[in-house]
């Protein structure tokens, strides 16, 4: 993993030279940007870099470390608390700390933070730029009548025309297929809502549905699909929908 960035916040300049020393030799692919004594330094210089890692002592006499972080707009980094005082561990946890090193630093402690906090940075990575290329990718396909349902196992992409009908469910969406098969995707129902042309229709807040395959409208609040499933039409939604068909 290359272009690691930290910042190093300790009130006394010993302790900021050992764990400098320390990082450069057992993490050579980070680089640090800066180490500071001062909090109000620091919060500006966290402010300014925005760190993928910040290594902050707890105790100190202008600023808590704890007072730190809150003074922060956005904490979008890894924070490895660096302390004297174990019982400051569970409060560490409570402030979304990647992990806690006890001074006098220990050289497996740190690796062991280091590497949890490095794994995090690893796995956000990689979902932001799964994200960019769905989005990306959805521009294109959906101009050839497709959608892009990500997978366990990678990205399908399924032309709408075998899309009978897509199903919300806690969260998830169901996606089911002419072919009797059901595709079941993290996505939100919302998310897929935006990827569908004019030819669906969002019947109800949990159901949408592919025109083309709807074979019949009771009067109930119920539309029948191709396959005879049932899927409920909102009182709010049925106008509309009748009216598709004026």
């Amino acid at each position: 993993m290359s272009n690691i960035t930290a910042i190093l916040v300790d009130d006394e300049i010993s302790n900021l030279k050992g764990l400098h020393k320390k990082i450069d030799i057992l993490f050579p692919e980070i680089k640090i940007l800066g180490s500071y004594q001062k909090p109000e330094d620091a919060i500006i210089a966290i402010e300014k870099e925005q760190p993928n890692i910040l290594f902050l002592d707890i105790e100190m006499p202008r600023m808590t470390g704890f007072e730190l972080l809150s003074k922060l707009k956005e904490v979008n980094f890894q924070v490895v608390f660096v302390t004297a005082y174990s019982e400051y561990a569970i409060e560490a946890f409570k402030q979304s700390a990647i992990d806690y090193v006890l001074k006098p630093i220990d050289n497996n402690d740190l690796v062991v933070a280091v590497n949890k906090a490095l794994e995090v940075i690893k796995l956000k990575n990689e979902s932001d730029n799964n994200a960019k290329l769905v989005n990306v990718l959805a521009e294109n396909i959906s101009q050839n009548n497709k959608i892009i349902v990500p997978t366990a196992k990678g990205l399908s992409f399924i032309p709408q025309d075998e899309v009978l009908n897509l199903e919300g469910y806690e969260g998830y969406t169901k996606i089911h297929l002419v072919n009797c098969t059901t595709i079941i995707s993290s996505y939100n129902l919302g998310r897929f809502e935006k990827m569908l042309s004019s030819k669906f229709f969002k019947c109800h807040k949990s159901h949408i549905i592919n025109l083309e395959k709807v074979r019949h409208f009771e009067n109930e609040g119920y539309l029948i699909l191709e396959n005879n499933q049932r899927i409920p039409i909102s009182r709010a939604n049925k106008k509309a929908f009748l009216e598709l068909f004026n």
